[in-house]
């Protein structure tokens, strides 16, 4: 039943919150989406032999399989791309290692990655929720949020 209202009058005329965006910004939002899409499954490769490397001292294929819950064939396929994208080398049945590229890359990732799970936690979110929502979540943030859930971080622990 329609409302008189004018909140509900400017929704229909698309003037509100939820409203259909301008047609650029919905563009840009789209665009931001696919591009986080390119690149999230690269960083989360990363950012996994990073930590191995820092926690194991080692980084496998089949630790990653392990972790990722994936094949180890597609492991290989994915640190064939990493290799030619510069950013691991390995060399055949040795532990893989991070080149400085791909360092700087699991470094932005992780902490990326810790700024949602710890603003996920700051809001109640338990423990096992936060580590899966904030998966994938890092990668699809704004710099501009990522500061704002920081910030709402810290002053939630002071």
């Amino acid at each position: 039943m329609p409302s008189d209202s004018p909140a509900s009058s400017s929704t229909a005329q698309g003037q509100s919150g939820d409203a259909l965006p301008p047609v650029e910004q919905h563009a840009q939002q789209y665009e931001t989406v696919r591009n986080a899409h390119e690149t999230e499954l690269i960083e989360d490769y990363v950012e996994l032999i990073g930590d191995l490397l820092r926690h194991r001292g080692e980084a496998r294929a089949a630790d990653i399989a392990n972790r990722m819950a994936v094949t180890q064939a597609t492991v290989s396929k994915m640190i064939r791309r990493l290799n030619e994208l510069g950013l691991v080398t390995s060399k055949p049945y040795r532990s893989l290692f991070l080149t400085e590229e791909g360092q700087k890359m699991a470094e932005i990732s992780r902490a990326r990655h810790d700024v949602v799970l710890h603003f996920l936690r700051a809001l109640g979110v338990d423990d096992s929720t936060a580590r899966i929502d904030a998966e994938g979540m890092e990668h699809h943030v704004s710099d501009t949020t990522l500061s704002i859930m920081k910030r709402f971080t810290e002053q939630q622990q002071k």
